[in-house]
């Protein structure tokens, strides 16, 4: 287990497993979220009576394996928010890990551990889970670059999730090239032939959400965007309001994250932390009604969205609407954070969506990200288009 200045790692938990000697990846360290199974370890998912009640896991995810395989090497297991179920960061079991970017905010969730780990050198790259936007978020708050990709690209079984139809594997890298190399194991090789994306969309909607300041710390990035791709256009998204889609995403996330944890939830009666049981209370309340009308709702979202997107275009987004918040800051203003946050992420989620989020800014020494959404199965495309507008530095 490697020193963990920054709260990283699960407590207690101290996962390493060699990779092969030879590999695309050799050399490279990576850890994963405390919600991928290793053989012979008890996976968390960030809650004490989840451990104390699950067996070891028999088999290690596939995700891990391939990595394995590839040559990198686990050196540990990170803090996640409890089942995965938030996008602060905080864990009130294992420790809240640092954002080393930005120590007196919080790091972002759920997948907190694999950012801070990777914010802070202890591996060169990490693994985490993306539902809502617990790659992105983190991601964008830590100043790294990180990927949901399109859903379904990369297997899941041997996590796990929350809500299914939605739940992705994504990793986080200080680097472009590295995101690159771990894409080209999990996502497989780039096919090659696929036309560049020459598109981009700017949606007003999505950036009249984001905080002045924000969006003025991404406009050099926005310039040097427009001089690799052309034409930009802008457009307004969500006629019917991002609110309105985020809500269809929050009752279709809740409805399968209780039909999946329901008969554990029920049957063990867990201590979780009051903000992720009042989500699996409010859960237990969405009814088929409200479903069925949310589902019409997505499908109609992702059609106009596919039809947008094509493969040649992109939306370009603020990841989060503002810098991440104080960890003094108030139950209320980290729900309206949550609210926030979830208008802009919801679009990849609904639609199933591949985004990269780019460390291409900061605000008074804040990381600020821009994300690149692309069209269903362009993943290669997106990682190589968001290499060319990070940092002039990097």
């Amino acid at each position: 287990m490697v020193d963990d200045p920054v709260g990283a790692f699960v407590p207690g938990d101290p996962v390493t497993v060699d990779g092969a000697a030879t590999g695309p990846l050799a050399g490279l360290t990576f850890a994963a979220k405390d919600n991928f199974d290793v053989a012979g370890w008890v996976t968390g998912v960030g809650n004490p009576d989840w451990r104390r009640t699950h067996e070891p896991a028999t088999r290690t995810a596939t995700a891990i394996a391939r990595l394995l395989d590839a040559g990198a090497t686990m050196v540990g297991r990170t803090v996640s928010d409890e089942l995965a179920y938030s996008l602060l960061g905080i864990n009130v079991h294992d420790g809240t890990p640092l954002n080393p970017l930005a120590p007196d905010s919080v790091p972002g969730g759920s997948s907190s551990g694999s950012a801070a780990a990777t914010a802070a050198g202890l591996v060169d790259f990490a693994l985490g889970t993306d539902t809502g936007g617990s790659v992105r978020v983190p991601a964008g708050l830590c100043g790294l670059y990180g990927i949901r990709p399109t859903h379904g690209a990369v297997p899941i079984d041997g996590v796990v999730g929350l809500a299914p139809s939605f739940d992705t594997v994504g990793w986080f890298a200080r680097e472009s090239l590295v995101l690159w190399q771990v894409a080209s194991v999990l996502l497989g090789p780039d096919p090659g032939g696929q036309p560049p994306q020459d598109r981009v969309v700017i949606p007003d909607d999505v950036w009249d959400a984001a905080d002045g300041p924000v969006l003025d710390a991404l406009l050099p990035a926005m310039q040097r965007l427009a001089v690799q791709v052309e034409p930009v256009e802008m457009a307004r998204l969500a006629n019917d309001g991002l609110e309105t889609w985020a809500g269809h995403f929050r009752t279709l996330q809740a409805r399968e994250a209780w039909t999946l944890h329901r008969a554990w939830l029920e049957a063990v009666n867990p201590t979780l932390s009051l903000d992720v049981k009042q989500r699996f209370d409010d859960a237990a309340l969405v009814t088929d009604t409200e479903v069925a009308g949310a589902q019409a709702q997505r499908d109609r979202i992702t059609s106009q969205l596919t039809e947008l997107l094509g493969g040649t275009t992109v939306l370009a987004v603020p990841t989060t609407p503002e810098i991440a918040p104080l960890l003094e800051s108030t139950d209320e203003e980290f729900a309206d954070f949550r609210r926030r946050t979830l208008a802009l992420t919801c679009i990849a989620g609904l639609a199933g969506l591949p985004q990269v989020t780019v460390p291409v800014a900061s605000l008074a020494e804040y990381p600020v990200g821009l994300s690149l959404i692309g069209g269903p199965g362009t993943d290669h495309q997106l990682l190589a288009l968001a290499a060319t507008v990070t940092r002039p530095a990097d």
